[in-house]
């Protein structure tokens, strides 16, 4: 397979990937575009290989910035603005986990929090108030577990490049 089909196969695979994660197929292509580009593209350049509109490529990228995956690059006597991914997957990963977390899970978690207290009210029966409070009690062991388990898998990213940093500034021996 040569380069360009397997490049189109890559993005077409990202952007399915993409909806099935709740992220628009188009987002998600530009983000695939910039992950396996060389070099930083300006909008021009996403719009001619992606065959979609100004405005599309606009708000895609920077929704892309607004998740900390996608960065944009100023060069010096240039007026069109240029734009790069994250290459590091890791990085990447961990900053898709990261604005999951707090576009997702969160806002649940508040909901979830705010009505575990319930009271019965007159028309409910005491089963319906039981089977209630249980499952949401139920959603809220998971949630909370699931939260968790994503400040673990942040935090240990960050305490990785943390150690990793330290070592590379030590003084050699």
């Amino acid at each position: 397979m040569q380069l360009d089909e397997a490049k189109r196969r890559f993005i077409e695979g990202w952007g399915t990937l993409g909806s099935a994660w709740g992220v628009s197929r188009t987002m998600a292509q530009v983000h695939a575009l910039l992950l396996v580009s060389p070099g930083a593209l300006s909008t021009e350049d996403i719009m001619e290989q992606l065959q979609i509109s100004r405005g599309n490529v606009n708000l895609n990228v920077r929704a892309l910035m607004d998740w900390g995956i996608v960065r944009k690059e100023l060069r010096p006597g240039e007026r069109r603005e240029f734009f790069s991914g994250e290459k590091d997957i890791h990085r990447v990963a961990t900053l898709i986990l990261q604005e999951r977390r707090k576009r997702e899970l969160q806002p649940i978690m508040r909901v979830l929090g705010e009505i575990s207290e319930v009271e019965p009210s007159p028309t409910a029966t005491p089963e319906e108030t039981a089977a209630f409070t249980q499952m949401i009690g139920s959603i809220q062991s998971f949630a909370n577990f699931a939260d968790r388990a994503a400040s673990t898998l942040i935090k240990a990213d960050e305490n990785w490049f943390l150690s990793t940093f330290m070592k590379l500034m030590r003084p050699g021996p």
